[in-house]
């Protein structure tokens, strides 16, 4: 990988070299293991609760992957599309079901079980297994999605290619997010979290704990096992005092409850949506 790396960045300092062969031959080879989940735009830390680590120069093959590909018309039935991205295949062999007019981008991972209902989901993404992709929900660029995650219908996970130092939105493994979430700017959303209804959050939302004596803070940071519901804050205008948006932890999913008994403890104990 270092040879391929000192390649990519190369071309990012000299454009002039994506005319050369051995370039697009080293793009082309990264977005197949992108394509096939052998290289990650990210990828956790050696151990539990490390880092994530963010591989920079692998979303700089991703970018430069737009210049190198020609315009082309694809023709599905009575459908049309013009567009320089092929899209995935053979995911009777990945062991992905796809309903239609689902759309993943080359480039991207879906592992196996992984279920699409109409959805998209964007290159560079990781989806891992047995995650559900709901209906008209959308997975943006690099976005890494564990395993074992519902993303729910109408749920927007946000891309992210610029600037390139910039951490993709991560959430990891058994976390539940709810109709109409949007999650961007690299927002992170910890193990076994269930995300409300309506809930966004990006790389600053104020993220506050209100279970304990004393409200607890974080910005775009969902601990492991959180619950979380939309929420409001007052602020001070030259015009007066308004509410702005802010994100409630309202309680924790507890380790011997599964998923379904999580969210019916939130609605019962909480009166909330979920």
């Amino acid at each position: 990988m270092s040879d391929l790396q000192h390649t990519i960045e190369a071309a990012w300092n000299d454009r002039s070299l994506l005319q050369q062969a051995a370039t697009t031959e080293a793009i082309h080879h990264i977005i197949e293991e992108l394509d096939k989940g052998r290289l990650r735009v990210a990828q956790p830390g050696a151990t539990e609760g490390a880092d994530w680590q963010v591989n920079d120069w692998v979303k700089k093959a991703v970018i430069m992957y737009f210049p190198i590909r020609q315009m082309e018309t694809i023709e599905v039935g009575p459908f049309e599309f013009r567009d320089k991205m092929r899209l995935k295949s053979n995911y009777e062999q990945q062991g992905v079901r796809v309903v239609p007019p689902a759309v993943a981008r080359y480039g991207a991972y879906l592992a196996s079980g992984v279920i699409m209902m109409p959805s998209y989901v964007n290159i560079g993404a990781w989806v891992g297994e047995g995650t559900m992709v709901d209906t008209w929900a959308t997975v943006g660029s690099c976005a890494q999605i564990g395993a074992g995650v519902h993303l729910s219908g109408g749920v927007g996970i946000g891309g992210v290619l610029e600037p390139v130092q910039a951490a993709p939105v991560i959430v990891e493994d058994g976390a539940f997010v709810g109709s109409r979430s949007i999650l961007v700017e690299g927002c992170f959303v910890g193990k076994e979290a269930v995300i409300g209804a309506g809930v966004t959050i990006t790389g600053s939302t104020r993220i506050i704990d209100v279970t304990g004596a004393e409200p607890k803070e974080y910005r775009g940071y969902v601990p492991a096992r959180s619950v979380v519901i939309p929420g409001s804050l007052p602020k001070q205008f030259p015009a007066g005092e308004y509410h702005v948006p802010c994100a409630l932890i309202i309680g924790q999913r507890k380790p011997s409850t599964d998923l379904k008994t999580s969210l019916n403890d939130a609605l019962r104990e909480h009166n909330v949506a979920v």
